[in-house]
């Protein structure tokens, strides 16, 4: 299918590459299938694991061209990355944040794009976003970083972080809100990565102790927010870079739950195969109630995947045109990747739930799936009641009552 796809002379070069990253996405993912197990019990992403992502240049879906990267779409970047979630979603969460991060650094001035790119197109990048720590503002503009900062995903394969901070001057008064570029051997790692869920992400805290960073590894955040960036200047000729960036960052915590959700749906049916309903003369596959189930949590889970791909292909639409995202559609979308994968898990739940009590065994892959959906919602950009809120406030016409939009 996807041979006939790749030649169809209907589609453009876009999406030819990202149908051909796909078959690649899948090769990979099988092979990424039967170390699930291992990688939970290793707490972190084997290097074999990106290696191959690397090899199948699934790394660098969103890269800047500038930087060796594709710079296809967010609708390529949820296609590669729920294809990786099927083998393996703590690869795909990884993976998917590792995206998010280099779409970052096209926003930095080009010298710090030369300092994680220019030996290595496949290079790494870990980040904490979220302004955790805190930087003070040198009178000869360097920066010294300080800070605590949890969920480091990835990082003992990164090479290089990007590590939010509150930025003040010398004398204690507050500049703005930042991420700093910094090598990952400057900081610390902790073992702390002992968890339910994701447990394969690695994703241990990171600590920065006093630490000079060069002017050039520096991005406001709220100059990022503002579409006021070094990286994006009059000579990027691109546009996936000159998207609203809130949007893109939710949008990249989302891929993985699409796998899962298709997983948990092909999963089930092969369950219940041949299953008999204990205490009952019925066989699931044959049961109404095994029909009705099925139905309406796949229902579910296609809901789930539409809002997100929504939400990624307004992204894409707006960017390609130039035209600036209305405040509306920003909430809209915040709110279509927090109720998209709260459908997912919701769907996957009910399948979990009337799987039986086999579903609980660790080499059973459902508990697994669940598990992991539940960790994509419980994220912070991802809660329900904080996104429904802003979204709801923004449609009486109220202030938003964040930036994160």
């Amino acid at each position: 299918m996807l041979d006939n796809i790749e030649t169809s002379p209907n589609l453009n070069d876009l999406e030819k590459k990202t149908a051909q990253l796909v078959e690649k996405a899948q090769r990979v993912a099988s092979e990424l299938k039967p170390r699930v197990r291992d990688t939970e019990q290793a707490r972190r992403i084997p290097v074999e694991n990106m290696e191959r992502i690397c090899d199948e240049g699934l790394l660098t879906v969103i890269q800047s061209k500038n930087c060796g990267g594709h710079e296809l779409s967010m609708r390529a970047h949820l296609d590669v990355l729920s294809t990786i979630a099927e083998g393996c979603s703590a690869t795909a969460w990884v993976l998917g944040v590792m995206h998010a991060h280099s779409w970052l650094l096209a926003h930095f001035p080009q010298k710090a794009q030369d300092d994680v790119y220019k030996k290595n197109p496949n290079t790494m990048v870990s980040a904490v976003i979220g302004p955790r720590g805190k930087a003070i503002r040198k009178s000869d503009g360097t920066y010294v970083l300080n800070g605590f900062w949890p969920f480091g995903s990835g990082c003992q394969l990164s090479k290089w972080l990007l590590l939010g901070a509150e930025v003040f001057d010398e004398d204690g008064e507050f500049l703005d809100l930042a991420d700093l570029l910094i090598p990952t051997s400057d900081a610390k790692i902790q073992d702390d990565w002992y968890v339910s869920a994701f447990q394969g992400t690695g994703s241990n805290s990171l600590v920065v102790k006093d630490l000079e960073i060069p002017g050039h590894r520096y991005l406001s955040l709220m100059g990022l927010l503002k579409h006021e960036t070094p990286g994006i200047t009059d000579e990027y000729t691109g546009w996936l870079h000159k998207a609203e960036p809130v949007p893109v960052l939710a949008i990249a915590l989302c891929g993985g739950a699409i796998g899962l959700g298709k997983a948990a749906k092909k999963q089930f049916m092969e369950n219940i195969q041949g299953k008999k309903v204990i205490y009952t003369d019925h066989i699931q596959t044959e049961w109404a109630s095994t029909h009705i189930t099925l139905g309406k949590a796949a229902s579910q889970i296609d809901a789930g995947e539409l809002l997100i791909y929504r939400a990624a292909d307004d992204t894409d639409r707006l960017a390609q045109a130039g035209q600036q995202m209305s405040m509306e559609m920003r909430g809209r979308i915040r709110m279509d990747c927090s109720h998209g994968v709260r459908l997912i898990l919701e769907g996957a739940t009910e399948l979990y739930i009337a799987g039986g009590a086999a579903g609980i065994a660790i080499k059973n892959p459902m508990q697994q799936i669940s598990r992991d959906l539940h960790a994509t919602n419980m994220h912070g950009l991802l809660l329900m009641e904080p996104s429904a809120e802003v979204y709801g406030r923004i449609l009486l016409g109220l202030e938003a009552n964040t930036i994160i939009i």
